[in-house]
């Protein structure tokens, strides 16, 4: 499948999933409540397949997947029978009408716990949180090669997808973290990062290389992937042959190769190579050649080869539970996610983190296709974090989406009367706005930005 294909097929299905959710919460509140609902849809437009149940409400899958809808009796959307007025949503008491509004939400939040529990139970394969090289900040700050960071700020992390997201969030707000290491010898030590050195501007996207960190994962080894015809190490390379070291210098990874090869070079004369190829270990004279780099013009010592594996590194870390042990983790996880997501918009609002974070559904589509790509337990994470944006999104006290209706009965609630129709219109026409702003900004960032 083209990755344009797996892309649209498998937006598709994540939408399918949590839209089905979200709209079986209201769904099962609401007839819970009485409310009489006319209409449950997965898709806009006109149904593709639909059905009655015997309370004659109507099951459709309709052809635009971008969401969904119940259609409930309400006498401001349609003429209510008067045999039927006490089904009326509209009718029924407040604290009814928060309880069908809020369901939606909260049946993505469960579907989040639910999702994170399968994908613990089935085991997710991740890189550790090993670093393999540091300098500048992260070196600053005690980290050393080898160093597993165990905890960042008292919360436990298992892989380098973890440590990542919290060193990013605390570059974010511009603080220190508390980060438990254990050191190679398996030493367990507290280091101070110095995450709140970084200077304003910096990559959000590369934090932990702002800060001088390679997790050992990344660090690719020195081996020869191909060889250049009529270069220095034509006939004396071979692709395969794993470098380890220069004339006595270890090479620990093929970008540590490239600034000895010009050390060397400068230094003049030939130097010694070490391989290992086939089992055997070999010292094999080359001597740099002066090159020019076709892409920038600049003038540089090479030896002719191209290094590289070709491979993504194999994984070394494993979250797996038994069924019951997922249950807490599972609502740890739920948590910890929902604490990430709410700081992130914190920090947007705030102006503590770029508006570049906020996606449409070209770079979900992406995310969707690289996740399955990477398997049943990464596209469940995927797909629980999506369902938990969609919980909170929703919450938003913004008018014509859930929280916005929430905020109306709230207010209702608390004066004892319903907003007048004039409030509401005025409500909705703002809440529009601001959803189509949010929607022109994800587009940019979608399309736009990459062009530029």
């Amino acid at each position: 499948m083209s990755e344009i294909a797996g892309s649209i097929w498998w937006l598709i299905v994540a939408l399918g999933v949590l839209v089905t959710f979200h709209e079986f919460g209201h769904y099962w509140v609401a007839r819970r409540c009485g409310v009489g609902v006319l209409r449950f849809s997965v898709g806009f437009g006109k149904p593709l397949w639909s059905r009655r149940d015997k309370h004659g409400t109507e099951f459709a899958i309709a052809p635009i997947p971008l969401g969904g809808y119940v259609k409930m009796l309400d006498e401001r959307e349609g003429d209510v029978p008067a045999a039927r007025l006490h089904e009326a949503f509209n009718r029924k008491p407040v604290l009814q009408r928060i309880a069908v509004v809020a369901a939606g939400p909260i049946a993505n939040l469960i579907l989040c716990v639910g999702l994170l529990w399968a994908m613990l139970v089935i085991g997710k394969e991740d890189y550790a949180p090993v670093v393999g090289r540091v300098d500048g900040i992260a070196q600053q700050s005690g980290l050393r090669p080898g160093d597993r960071i165990v905890s960042v700020d008292g919360d436990r992390v298992a892989t380098a997808t973890q440590a990542t997201i919290a060193l990013t969030g605390a570059a974010m707000d511009g603080r220190d973290l508390q980060v438990g290491v254990e050191d190679a010898a398996g030493n367990a030590i507290t280091r101070r990062v110095y995450t709140s050195r970084l200077q304003g501007g910096f990559d959000e996207q590369n934090v932990t290389g702002n800060l001088g960190l390679r997790w050992q994962f990344t660090i690719e080894p020195a081996q020869v992937n191909a060889v250049t015809a009529g270069s220095p190490a034509a006939g004396v390379l071979q692709p395969g042959d794993l470098i380890t070291a220069i004339d006595g210098e270890p090479v620990q990874s093929a970008d540590a190769l490239r600034p000895l090869v010009q050390t060397l070079g400068d230094r003049g004369g030939e130097v010694m190579i070490e391989v290992e190829r086939e089992g055997s270990r070999l010292a094999l004279p080359l001597k740099p050649k002066r090159m020019t780099d076709p892409r920038s013009g600049a003038a540089y010592w090479g030896l002719g080869i191209a290094l590289g594996t070709g491979q993504a590194p194999a994984y070394d870390a494993l979250q797996r539970y038994g069924p019951l042990e997922a249950i807490p983790e599972a609502f740890r996880q739920t948590g910890q996610l929902a604490s990430d997501s709410l700081g992130m918009i914190r920090r947007m609002f705030t102006g503590h983190a770029s508006l570049q974070g906020v996606s449409g559904p070209i770079t979900i589509a992406k995310v969707a296709n690289a996740s399955a790509e990477r398997g049943p337990a990464w596209f469940l994470q995927f797909l629980a974090l999506l369902s938990l944006s969609l919980a909170i999104v929703n919450l938003l006290p913004i008018p014509v989406l859930d929280g916005g209706h929430l905020l109306y009965y709230l207010i209702e609630l608390v004066k004892g009367s319903p907003l007048s129709e004039r409030a509401m219109a005025a409500g909705q026409f703002a809440g529009l706005a601001l959803l189509a702003g949010l929607m022109g900004l994800a587009l940019y960032n979608d399309i736009l930005r990459p062009v530029i």
